[in-house]
Order: C-alpha cells, then structure tokens, then sequence
C-alpha cells in the first residue's frame, strides 16, 4: 500500500538510481503490518495477526500497479480502492459504519506515519541554504524505517490511551460562590472519595489560591492521609456547575498541595462520575 509515497529504496551511484522491487514489497509490507497492526489495536478489534498479514500482502501486492501511467485522480482513485480491501480482508465487512471507521482510522495512522518519516527525511536529506532547500546524496534508508517506524506508532499508542484514559475525564466546571463564578479546569479522580462526616457531603478539591480566602467563611473537616489526621479548609458553594447540570450539594475543599496533571486546578469527587454520566 503506497499511500504515504516515501517508502521507496535507492541505491545512489552518481546521478544513476537502482530500484529494487523485492526489497521494496518486503518493507511496504511490513509498513503495511504496523499501520494495520496499530489500527486493530486503537480500535480494539482483535483480529488475529493472519488477518492483518492477508491485508498487508494485498497492499503490498499492488505495487506492481505503480509501473502502470495512472492520471493523479484516478491514482488517487486506485489508493482509496486498495486501503478498502485492505481494511475489509484485516476487519471484515460487518457494516458501512464499521467498515468507515476502520478505513478513516487507517488513513489517519498512516498519514501520521509517512508523516513523521516525511519529515525525518527533510531533515535529513536537505540543508537549507537561505530560503531554498539543497539535498544531499542522503535518503532514509531500509534499516532506519524498519527500527523507527515500531517507535512512532508506539508514541502514537501511547498518547491514544492518555487522552483516553486522561482527557475523557476532564472537565470545566463553574463554582458560584458569594455571587462571583469561577471557571476551573477540572478532573474527575476515581480515586478523590473524600466525605464530610458531619453533612455526609462529598469534597471536591481546590488549589490554594485560586478562590480569595480572606473573606470566606471557612470550616474544617478531619480526614486521613497516610495514617495522619489532618484538617481540610472547605466552604459551601451556592453550587457548581458541570456541563450545564447544577449541583448544590457538594463541599469545596483548599488542598496545599499543586495537583500534577495539565492545566488542572480542580478535583473533583468520584460521586459526579454516577451523576454525570
């Protein structure tokens, strides 16, 4: 499947080039494995590695068609037509949506790939002199794609589960307090439970600073941590708000501590995550 078109491989001699057809099925096929490979996983269709190795020949396999003078439509055309059966042969056809999903994820994967490596290859290749760009008797080579190529699409998994996992339960939130509002960057912490044992309210927490303390009315509620007692600084809202549903019957707490997450001033409580879904 040539669909990022920077996978091909030179052998310089002067101003002579070599192409070597061979090498070439061998590693857009294996490219053609990753990029299905990191599909099924991101899309957690569990497929078996036949499957995605039927697809990747398929793709790999049509590079003979390249040798064939196509306009640019309807090369376009044939690439569009070839990433279809691929994804059909790796996923199956069970239904337009499916099938879409599979394809648009696939497309994605591989422009993020021929991408980086497009890229890497600028890089590499050329030297800017002024505003033009000279290249060098210098390309990406075969060992170079096959050991980065795993990595890329790896950063790419990873970062997939951090917004999964991460960014599925950020928030915004409005704290109403003494007629002033206050629009925070929020996230729900599973692991925040923290209760007032005297009006059985849930807490959520704050950064010290963010509210102006010197005219609150404050109270004090005794939690645990780590074996110790201590005193958490909280004050009744008028209520807060979260994606446009109000709740007056939450605590907000002033935490010393700065929270380790990205742009986060706010922690919520576990108990929105039954109210809000």
């Amino acid at each position: 499947m040539t669909f990022y078109n920077v996978f091909f491989l030179y052998n310089f001699f002067g101003d002579k080039m070599k192409v070597y057809i061979d090498l070439i099925f061998l590693l857009n096929y294996y490219l053609d494995f990753l990029l299905l490979l990191t599909t099924s996983i991101t899309l957690k269709r569990h497929v078996s590695l036949k499957r995605i190795s039927l697809g990747a020949f398929l793709g790999s396999f049509t590079l003979i068609f390249l040798f064939i003078p196509f306009s640019k439509f309807m090369l376009f055309l044939f690439k569009i037509i070839i990433a279809l059966i691929m994804v059909i042969a790796t996923f199956k056809y069970i239904d337009i949506k499916y099938t879409s999903s599979n394809l648009l994820y696939f497309f994605m994967i591989s422009i993020i790939l021929g991408g980086f490596l497009y890229y890497l290859n600028i890089e590499f290749s050329y030297t800017q002199v002024g505003l033009l760009f000279v290249k060098h008797h210098l390309n990406i080579n075969a060992i170079f794609l096959i050991l980065i190529s795993p990595i890329i699409l790896l950063i790419y998994l990873k970062q997939q589960k951090k917004i999964k996992s991460t960014y599925q339960l950020s928030y915004q939130v409005k704290i109403v307090l003494q007629n002033q509002e206050y629009l925070l960057n929020a996230f729900l912490d599973t692991g925040n439970q923290l209760i007032d044992p005297i009006t059985n309210k849930p807490i959520i927490l704050l950064e010290k600073g963010i509210l102006p303390e010197d005219n609150l009315p404050f109270y004090y509620i005794p939690f645990h941590s780590l074996n110790n007692q201590n005193l958490l600084k909280c004050i009744k809202p008028q209520y807060i708000e979260i994606e446009n549903k109000k709740f007056n019957s939450y605590l907000v707490g002033i935490s010393d501590k700065k929270f380790n997450f990205e742009g986060v001033t706010c922690i919520l409580n576990n108990k929105l995550l039954e109210e809000l879904s």
